[in-house]
């Protein structure tokens, strides 16, 4: 009996374990090892069809249109560049009209100032004083490949309006060549011009009155250093022109004085109601009138140079703001035929020049008519 009932109790026990293997091998598949796992029935459930799973993801948004951007202008030249490309632009600016300077190939306020003008002449471009793009483009299309002459043209040396020791070096060379029949003075004006002129002519130059590289080279390698004496000739005390004393101002009659009368166009330098030299004078002209009265001499400038009005005042005694005497190289060439800004013009250089250096600061000027 008892062998009976221990097979019968080893029977349940070998099923009960068969059941637990079984129910093991089905959890197992899930892989879950959660305590709450769901039972295997549900491995039963059917999948969800294609169209739930749709449903089911969120849709996906649209990618947002680019926004359109305008095409860049890049900069290809602007202040501070110094290059052979800027040295086209500087010719071509010229071919059109708006540079004036030499082409050197640095881009400083000048060229700045030339593309800022080529820009405000064209409606399309922005006035900016910097090549874009845009700008380059458009001076290319309206002008051509610059030639050598345009890119490096000749340097000029010397022109009219210079007053400097070059330009007294100049006339003392051309007067070596007998092409300068005055003493050398400095000053670049119709004179000097037209025996430069007439010195490239005889020399097979470009006739052009200025000079440039080629023609003081030339100049040079024809004649020697001027000596002192011909860069600056001694200088004789003038003699005293005859004036009419019966003319002159009471004012003028006692200590130093400059005796400037309007009536007579003379200038006449006395010392105790004696005359020690008579000058030729022209006055303002209308609408810069020299101003009458008794003033006196309160600053001497042997070079002067006006910055109001850009020309030369050799040996200018100043005796009321900006009025002076001076000498004139437009009144030496064209005489009467003109005015000063104000100032008491005087022809005669070599005179002048000794007067300059005999009056003083402090002297007296009378002007009157």
């Amino acid at each position: 009996m008892r062998s009976a009932h221990t097979a019968r109790t080893l029977g349940r026990s070998l099923a009960a374990l068969a059941a637990a293997a079984l129910l093991l091998t089905a959890c197992g598949s899930g892989g879950s090892e959660e305590p709450d796992a769901k039972p295997v029935a549900n491995e039963t459930t059917p999948d969800p069809s294609p169209e739930e799973t749709a449903s089911e993801e969120p849709e996906e948004e649209p990618e947002p249109e680019p926004t359109p951007t305008e095409t860049p202008d890049p900069v290809l030249y602007q202040a501070g560049d110094n290059s052979g490309e800027v040295r086209e632009l500087q010719a071509r600016l010229a071919q059109a009209g708006h540079f004036a300077a030499q082409p050197t190939g640095f881009y400083g306020e000048v060229t700045t100032g030339a593309v800022a003008a080529y820009q405000e002449s064209k409606e399309e471009l922005e006035v900016s004083g910097v090549v874009h793009q845009s700008t380059w483009d458009l001076l290319l299309s309206e002008t051509t490949e610059p030639t050598e002459e345009e890119l490096f043209p000749k340097q000029q040396v010397m022109g009219y309006g210079d007053n400097n020791d070059q330009v007294r070096e100049l006339q003392a060379r051309l007067k070596q060549l007998d092409h300068f029949d005055e003493d050398p003075t400095g000053y670049y004006g119709n004179v000097t011009t037209a025996s430069v002129k007439s010195y490239q002519e005889a020399a097979g130059l470009e006739v052009t009155g200025t000079v440039y590289e080629d023609t003081w080279d030339l100049l040079k390698s024809q004649t020697r250093n001027p000596t002192e004496d011909e860069l600056r000739p001694p200088v004789e005390v003038p003699e005293a022109d005859e004036a009419d004393e019966s003319s002159l101002d009471p004012r003028c009659m006692k200590g130093r004085v400059l005796c400037i009368s309007k009536t007579t166009s003379q200038l006449v330098w006395m010392i105790d109601g004696e005359v020690q030299l008579t000058l030729d004078v022209r006055f303002g002209a209308e609408g810069y009138e020299t101003r009458e009265g008794e003033f006196t001499v309160y600053w001497k400038s042997r070079d002067h140079h006006s910055t109001l009005y850009d020309s030369p005042m050799p040996f200018a005694m100043f005796f009321d703001g900006g009025q002076a005497v001076h000498y004139s190289e437009n009144f030496r060439q064209n005489g009467y035929n003109g005015g000063s800004y104000g100032c008491v013009n005087v022809r005669d250089y070599d005179s002048l020049e000794w007067l300059f250096d005999e009056v003083r600061e402090g002297d007296k000027v009378v002007i009157y008519w």
